[in-house]
């Protein structure tokens, strides 16, 4: 069944377009290596909360928006190998620095366990 990885970031509001370069670069890359999609939101609604929200859990400051951004892979397996090929490619070496702070992401794998 379908694998996804899931990102949250905060990324400086001044920086949309070199995070919107980014995404796009990266998300070629992934597709090269087997992703089925590769989707990236800009946050427009996106509460802080008391206790969790998106904000408190990236650290989102003032001057900074949130990001939301999925990957879907064919299976486990494939994003497994995928993330291999990857981290080894001389692209992702010679990449320049994200524009955001790659420390206050957070991330992981999910199975799918139901799609409408």
């Amino acid at each position: 069944m379908t694998y996804v990885d899931g990102f949250v970031a905060s990324v400086p509001t001044a920086r949309r377009a070199d995070f919107l370069q980014h995404a796009q670069a990266m998300g070629r890359l992934f597709k090269e290596y087997g992703a089925l999609s590769v989707v990236d939101c800009w946050g427009d609604d996106v509460p802080p909360g008391k206790l969790t929200s998106f904000v408190l859990a990236v650290q989102c400051r003032p001057d900074e928006t949130v990001v939301f951004s999925w990957i879907t892979w064919p299976s486990r397996e494939a994003r497994d190998a995928a993330w291999k090929g990857i981290m080894a490619d001389p692209r992702i070496q010679s990449a320049a620095e994200p524009p955001f702070d790659g420390k206050r992401m957070i991330f992981g794998g999910f199975e799918v366990l139901s799609a409408v």
